[in-house]
C-alpha cells in the first residue's frame, strides 16, 4: 500500500449545496455567489458528477454517497468528519460549526467495515459537548510515512484533542500559527499545504514565526520531500488544497482547474516527475471555501 496515495476514496454528492453561513466568520476563502440558490446547487451537483467521472476515468475507486438533506451545506467536504489509517483504524471527529455536525453518517462507516479491514473506530465526536473540535484532515495535514501531523492553530483544531489523536494514532504533532496576506488566521491547515509521496505543496510565508517556519521546512525535507513553496496568491487559488491518489497507471495529483492555472512551470515539472496532474473544474464548489482536497476522504485501509 502506498501510504500517501490511496486508491479508494469517499465523496458525498451534494443536492442542496450553498456557502455555509455558520462558517463564514473564520473561513476567509468563502465567497457569495449572485445566482439563485437552486441554480448554485444545480451547478455544484454537475461539477461534483464531472469530478467523480474524471477520477474514475483514471482508475480511482470512488464510493459516492448522496446527501439528501437540505441542512448540511458543507456535506461535499467529508474529509473533515472522518479519516482512515493504515492498520485498520478509523477516526470520527467533532466539528466546530453546529450544522456541520449533521454531516456525520454511519452508513459511510458501515461501508468501510463491510468492504475494508477495520480494526477499530475511535469516535471523538462527543467532545463537541465540551467545546472541542478537531476537523480531520482539514485541520491536520498528515504525513503517513513520517508519522507527522502538521497543524495550523485554529478553533478547528483543539490542542488537547490533537494530542489525544496523535497518541492514539501514533503521529508527532507539529503545530504553528499561519496567517494570510491580510493577517487573517488560516482556518484549515489543508488550504496552505498538502503532502504527496515525493513532494509537499506549502506556503511557508504563511507561517509567521521564523523558527517554526524553519522547523516545518526542515522536517519536510528530512522526510525526503521536495518542497514546492507556494505564494499567498497561489494559496488564494487553492493550489495547496490538492490530494495525491493512485489510479490504474500510477499516482495522480487531483486539484482544481483554478489551482493548476496558478502553478508555475517549474512547480508543475516537480509534480509531473512523480504524478500525473488531474484538474477538476469546480468553481461553484470552491465558493464554499474548500477545493478538491476537501471533497475527498481517502481510504487508507486494506480491502477485504
Amino acid at each position: 500500500m502506498q501510504l500517501q496515495a490511496p486508491r479508494s476514496v469517499v465523496m458525498i454528492r451534494p443536492h442542496a449545496f450553498q456557502s455555509n453561513p455558520e462558517t463564514r466568520a473564520d473561513n476567509a476563502f468563502q465567497t457569495l455567489g449572485n445566482a439563485a440558490p437552486d441554480l448554485i446547487a444545480q451547478a455544484a451537483l454537475q461539477e461534483f458528477d464531472s469530478a467523480v467521472s474524471a477520477l474514475r476515468d483514471v482508475g480511482v475507486n470512488v464510493h459516492v454517497f448522496d446527501d439528501t438533506t437540505t441542512d448540511t451545506p458543507d456535506s461535499v467536504f467529508p474529509n473533515n468528519w472522518f479519516s482512515t489509517h493504515p492498520g485498520g483504524h478509523v477516526a470520527v471527529y467533532p466539528m466546530f460549526a453546529e450544522n456541520r455536525r449533521r454531516e456525520r453518517r454511519w452508513d459511510v462507516i458501515d461501508m468501510l467495515k463491510r468492504d475494508y479491514r477495520v480494526q477499530d473506530v475511535i469516535d471523538y465526536s462527543g467532545l463537541e459537548q465540551d467545546g472541542m473540535a478537531l476537523e480531520g484532515t482539514g485541520a491536520m495535514v498528515l504525513d503517513h510515512d513520517a508519522r507527522i501531523a502538521y497543524v495550523a492553530r485554529s478553533n478547528r483544531a483543539d490542542p488537547v484533542l490533537l494530542e489525544r489523536f496523535c497518541t492514539h494514532f501514533n503521529y508527532e504533532p507539529i503545530v504553528f500559527d499561519a496567517f494570510d496576506a491580510h493577517g487573517r488566521a488560516v482556518y484549515h491547515t489543508n488550504v496552505l499545504m498538502g503532502i504527496a509521496t515525493d513532494y509537499a505543496l506549502i506556503c511557508l510565508d504563511m507561517i509567521t514565526d521564523d523558527k517554526r517556519r524553519a522547523t516545518v521546512g526542515s522536517r519536510l525535507r528530512e522526510s525526503e520531500l521536495e518542497v514546492i513553496d507556494l505564494s499567498h496568491s497561489q494559496i488564494d487559488d487553492f493550489a495547496g488544497n490538492a490530494i495525491e491518489l493512485r489510479g490504474t497507471a500510477g499516482r495522480v495529483l487531483a486539484l482544481s482547474s483554478r489551482a493548476l492555472a496558478a502553478l508555475n512551470p517549474d512547480q508543475i515539472a516537480v509534480i509531473e516527475r512523480s504524478a500525473k496532474l488531474l484538474a477538476l473544474d469546480i468553481p461553484t464548489i470552491e465558493t464554499a471555501g474548500g477545493s478538491v482536497r476537501c471533497m475527498i476522504a481517502g481510504i487508507h485501509l486494506a480491502k477485504r
